[in-house]
């Protein structure tokens, strides 16, 4: 025996996951759908680096949120010693690029981008390292009527990937003066109950004392129910913002229910502010959240600019989508070619071009290490890969100029016909529209 050693596998990275071929189905159902309902909506796709200075998150984020201080992974570039940082989120990162490329000069934008996030965070289900989000932003837009449109978009979203438990709630934080003034009045209700704050609270009394009334903690809950309300202290011109977004959500038949305890992780949002929350994935409820962060572009050193958005997790709403029990057979192909001798060989690869040019998804059966394979081998392959036909092509259909067409999807003893190599494409596209009456395009794809 040799002596060599065992070459030791590598693994990836705890809390960053492979996304498999069995699972993009499911990705691009998911992807498509928003992509089709933010166009819908006239929203233009922006795609931003990964990598940001750390600066921009530490400016946008706020230096004391549980982002900057613990989960954001920070690096020095060893080549030139820059401070760079994988972004944890995207909204600071589209509006960096907005105010670099002023696309605001002729008018406001409404943008999207999609794409992965990093967070050093303890992974747990429906919560990575490196997770998905799409979001949306909606940057020169000042009135509640873009609130509304945003909430909107995401309700069709929603209804359109057949989502049934996703409630809406929504707050209003008002203005910085408005806060300040409720915050001061909040820190002296906490510290007069002290003696219920639990560690964690107390941590955050002067650094943060909104993120408290989020806290979990069972024995906090009545003190923290009958502490200071936000609402209480909105102005006439947030109050007025905030009752603007709700006549236009009635208006469209959107149900809400106002959560005046909601607040945002971030130190930028002001007025609007809402979540998306749902009972079926445990206690991680929210799969999109968003508001209004209209001091963001100035903190970035632009202009005032108001701005609006929203961001959703995309592998907890796959959850949901998994969980509300829609089937998403994987469907490699609409035809399986499959082909014994090296004249068929020749020949199949024809035939697979040209029902290509027809616009049909087609797997060519390829030698493995193992060869080619018998013919019931590779019929086996043609029936895994949810192909609605196979075309067999042998020596005897090589002779006759014909290919067996074999419907693979009917009952038993299924239907076959001997077709001529040239009218294949048109024989099956026939096959495939006819039997499900659509109307035939360029690209005719076949999901069963």
């Amino acid at each position: 025996m040799s002596d060599t050693k065992k070459i030791e596998k590598i693994v990836g990275v705890k809390g960053m996951n492979d996304i498999l071929p069995v699972d993009a189905p499911l990705w691009e159902l998911f992807e498509n759908t928003v992509h089709t309902v933010l166009k819908s909506y006239g929203f233009q796709q922006i795609r931003t680096p990964i990598v940001e200075p750390t600066a921009l998150f530490a400016r946008g984020l706020g230096e004391v949120t549980d982002i900057v201080e613990k989960e954001m992974y920070s690096f020095t570039d060893s080549m030139n010693g820059d401070q760079l940082t994988l972004r944890p989120e995207c909204t600071a990162s589209v509006v960096r690029a907005a105010l670099e490329h002023n696309l605001t000069y002729d008018g406001p934008k409404r943008l999207w981008y999609s794409g992965p996030m990093f967070r050093h965070e303890r992974p747990q289900r429906g919560r990575y390292r490196q997770f998905h989000q799409i979001g949306a932003e909606a940057i020169g837009f000042s009135g509640p009527d873009i609130d509304a449109e945003l909430i909107m978009m995401c309700q069709r979203l929603w209804d359109d990937l057949g989502l049934q438990d996703v409630r809406l709630e929504l707050n209003s934080i008002g203005n910085a003066e408005e806060r300040n003034k409720h915050r001061a009045d909040l820190i002296a209700y906490f510290e007069k109950n002290a003696d219920v704050l639990d560690a964690e609270a107390q941590k955050r009394l002067h650094t943060n004392p909104l993120r408290i009334l989020d806290t979990k903690n069972p024995t906090m809950q009545d003190m923290v129910n009958a502490a200071p309300k936000l609402l209480d202290y909105l102005g006439e011109e947030s109050r007025a913002h905030f009752e603007g977004v709700q006549k236009i959500l009635r208006h469209n038949a959107i149900p809400f229910t106002i959560n005046p305890r909601l607040v945002r992780g971030m130190d930028y949002y002001n007025r609007t502010v809402f979540e998306w929350v749902t009972d079926q994935l445990g206690s991680q409820g929210t799969v999109c959240g968003g508001g209004r962060y209209d001091p963001l572009v100035e903190m970035f050193g632009g202009k005032p600019t108001p701005a609006c958005g929203f961001a959703m997790g995309v592998e907890r709403l796959l959850e949901l989508m998994k969980a509300s029990g829609e089937q998403f057979a994987p469907n490699q192909c609409d035809v399986y070619i499959v082909h014994q001798g090296d004249a068929a060989q020749l020949q199949a690869s024809v035939v697979a071009e040209r029902l290509r040019d027809a616009g049909l998804d087609v797997v060519l059966h390829c030698a493995s290490a193992a060869g080619i394979g018998s013919f019931k081998s590779q019929m086996k392959r043609a029936d895994g890969s949810g192909a609605a036909y196979a075309v067999i092509i042998g020596e005897d259909e090589i002779a006759q100029g014909t290919a067996v067409v074999k419907e693979m999807r009917g009952a038993e003893g299924a239907n076959q016909s001997n077709v001529e190599f040239d009218s294949i494409p048109n024989y099956l596209v026939d096959q495939i529209v006819g039997a499900h009456d659509h109307t035939h395009d360029e690209h005719v794809h076949y999901h069963h």
